[in-house]
């Protein structure tokens, strides 16, 4: 089961961190795979590393998000897979935070999912088939953190993309659904520095953090054949962070 062996899949912002997690679950399960990421470093690093190839690629574009796409047809044939993964968490208080903030984090998280899975849907429903899972948080449209309001208004909207871009996609052997990180440590997350790492493995029931890879599995079962009956859904990997009622139920 979930064998993705002759599949074809895209991964957004699979250089490092989550992505890079997902890229290597897939490859596991026998996926080729391309990695398209503004970091053209570390991008081609990861690809060496797994064996897999790379695209660069800025989501902020439309044009770019096509070219990559159709690049993709062009090198394999088809697109089975895309893992819209892509996403920045700058901090800043909302009594603070710029237009221009505001607008950075929503043109990545949010535009730039909308950019990529429209062209990878054009490209599947010429296929009749397609797996999409799109790499949400649970910040946003369940917890919150200060700082991160742009983060987790644009985290939410991604899941309220997701839901109607399922229903359009529905009939042509597509599929749409989201995965949620709780804290995964990351390049990303452990920036935030080691007191933050302490809070949040206090605030999970596991009192550990989360591996790339956690959320890799997830995202292949997704991506399955198996999976085709499911849709607009999300699934939440958090070690049970979300579940406490009250800091006493972590004891």
């Amino acid at each position: 089961m979930f064998d993705l062996t002759g599949q074809v899949a895209l991964v957004t912002g699979g250089a490092k961190g989550i992505g890079k997690g997902i890229v290597q679950t897939l490859c596991k399960a026998g996926a080729r795979v391309i990695i398209a990421d503004i970091d053209q470093q570390q991008g081609k690093a990861t690809a060496k590393e797994f064996d897999c190839s790379f695209k660069a690629l800025d989501v902020t574009s439309q044009e770019a998000c096509r070219e990559v796409v159709a690049a993709v047809i062009k090198d394999f044939t088809k697109l089975d897979i895309l893992c819209s993964n892509t996403g920045i968490f700058p901090q800043a208080n909302l009594a603070e935070m710029t237009e221009t903030q505001w607008d950075q984090t929503h043109n990545v998280n949010l535009k730039g999912t909308f950019f990529v899975v429209q062209a990878a849907m054009a490209a599947m429903c010429k296929n009749g088939y397609g797996r999409i899972v799109i790499t949400s948080s649970i910040t946003g449209a369940i917890t919150g953190y200060p700082g991160w309001s742009h983060y987790g208004a644009s985290k939410a909207g991604q899941l309220g993309f997701m839901r109607s871009a399922a229903l359009e996609c529905a009939r042509e052997g597509i599929t749409v659904n989201a995965v949620m990180p709780g804290n995964i440590l990351t390049e990303g997350l452990a920036a935030q520095g080691e007191a933050y790492l302490e809070e949040m493995k206090r605030s999970i029931p596991t009192h550990s953090l989360g591996k790339p890879e956690d959320v890799g599995h997830a995202v292949c079962f997704l991506a399955s054949k198996e999976a085709g009956f499911i849709t607009g859904q999300t699934i939440i990997i958090d070690g049970g962070q979300v579940l406490p009622e009250s800091p006493e139920a972590l004891l």
